[in-house]
């Protein structure tokens, strides 16, 4: 069987931007030929990623990508409300401009590779759609019917009556509706996906637990090193969800608001990205000397639910949206 073509796509702003360049360090290391599609959801992002010239990196400015739909809905909802809105239709806007590619392949900006991505394509085998759970611990599995069952971070489609229908359908809803609020069967972009294992044919649920691994069911899994590879149990580490980690510059930085970790977990897994969030930050340094990331002011109010959320850890997923 012959190797099926790939392009990734995400999208990410000034905020992110180090995040995603860690997301693409990561990427190319494990597969040198890595095709990534990237939508800048700001001037500076298109413009500092274009005089980087980074390998296999192909960038969309926004005012390119925004039709007359996206720009309907952007006049409705919050900016992380429209940044959501997007997610589908970044996939299919890869897929028009490149009609012949087997396979898209949606990563959030904030997660970073381990080992090759082929790991995920083999996984998928001969699959319309891939999609990952949350794997919420027991305590928290309630969640699956009020955020969503399944995480919108690693979500690949293929080029197929399948998957064509099911990304149109996931454009469709997320342009009428997607808000940070919570509805009966609708939350954001992700609570969409509950209903694509029997509403599309060719779903491929994950069952590797280093896909998507993330801070909220990370504790539940035994973190182990094995000739320098990371394990979630018996499955090595494919890629990780950063999710809630903040990253200012060297030495700046939190791992993830509302979290705790284990040695391990810090050593083998959060060291490395912090190690490569320093370098991509180098790197941009040169280019843009004024360039910095400034941690956010924050309310009274905010600071205490920051602080309350220390202690009850994944509630703080909830709060997400409430704390700028």
């Amino acid at each position: 069987m012959s190797k099926s073509k790939v392009i990734y796509c995400t999208y990410f702003d000034k905020g992110y931007l180090l995040k995603g360049l860690a997301l693409h360090a990561s990427l190319i290391k494990y597969d040198p030929s890595a095709k990534l599609w990237v939508l800048c959801m700001d001037e500076y992002t298109k413009t500092l990623l274009d005089k980087m010239k980074l390998r296999g990196v192909t960038t969309v400015a926004l005012k390119d990508f925004e039709d007359k739909e996206l720009k309907t809905a952007k006049s409705n909802r919050s900016l992380v409300e429209y940044y959501w809105t997007c997610t589908p239709s970044v996939p299919l806007y890869v897929l028009k401009h490149n009609p012949t590619v087997d396979i898209v392949a949606y990563l959030d900006a904030d997660l970073f590779f381990y080992t090759s991505p082929q790991i995920i394509i083999d996984e998928l085998n001969q699959g319309s759609i891939y999609i990952v759970e949350h794997r919420y611990p027991p305590a928290e599995q309630y969640r699956d019917n009020v955020n969503g069952r399944f995480n919108v971070a690693v979500t690949y489609f293929r080029n197929d009556k399948n998957g064509i229908a099911c990304m149109k359908d996931w454009r469709a809803k997320c342009n009428e509706w997607c808000y940070l609020k919570e509805e009966p069967g609708r939350f954001g972009d992700q609570l969409y996906l509950n209903e694509w294992p029997h509403k599309f044919k060719g779903v491929v649920i994950s069952q590797n637990l280093g896909v998507d691994a993330a801070p909220w069911n990370i504790a539940k899994y035994s973190v182990t090193s094995k000739n320098n590879s990371a394990y979630i149990d018996h499955d090595q580490l494919v890629v990780y969800h950063f999710h809630q980690l903040d990253y200012f510059a060297p030495g700046q930085f939190d791992l993830a608001r509302g979290y705790k970790f284990s040695h391990a977990i810090e050593n083998y897994i959060y060291k490395p990205y912090l190690k490569t969030l320093d370098e991509v930050y180098a790197k941009v340094k040169k280019i843009d000397s004024d360039f910095r990331l400034i941690p956010p002011k924050r309310s009274i109010s905010a600071k205490i639910k920051s602080k309350v959320s220390k202690y009850f850890g994944p509630l703080y997923w909830r709060l997400r949206g409430l704390i700028q």
